[in-house]
């Protein structure tokens, strides 16, 4: 069983960066598909972005993309987030999930274990 623990979120202004970590144990995560979740007061849990399991496939929400990266490092078993130019409506609970197949998913569905969030606040 896999045990995901997230980091690196806080308080930033809009057009600010944060780098966000979750940090697997229990065993390796480096054949599965990682993904990053977020949930807004009051809004369903929606996809951030998904990384395959060597991190040469990776997909991410029209909302994020050419604002945030994904990252893994199989060898620290960690999985990165990269959030630049932040804005307001970035604001969310941030999860870390690891799936049951190899390659990206963008549906939760796909994903069985969670960490249990770190939180990123965007002041405008």
């Amino acid at each position: 069983q896999v045990q995901l623990v997230e980091s690196g979120g806080g308080l930033v202004q809009a057009g600010g960066s944060l780098r966000l970590s979750c940090a697997a144990s229990g065993r390796a995560i480096s054949s599965v598909v990682m993904g990053w979740f977020r949930q807004a007061p009051g809004k369903e849990r929606e996809f951030v972005a998904t990384i395959g399991w060597n991190g040469a496939s990776t997909a991410y929400a029209e909302s994020v993309k050419g604002r945030f990266t994904i990252s893994r490092d199989n060898a620290k078993n960690t999985v990165y987030l990269q959030m630049n130019s932040l804005k307001f409506e970035d604001t969310a609970i941030y999860y870390c999930a690891a799936g049951v197949v190899s390659s990206p998913r963008t549906s939760k569905y796909n994903y069985n274990t969670w960490g249990q969030g770190t939180q990123v606040t965007v002041s405008s």
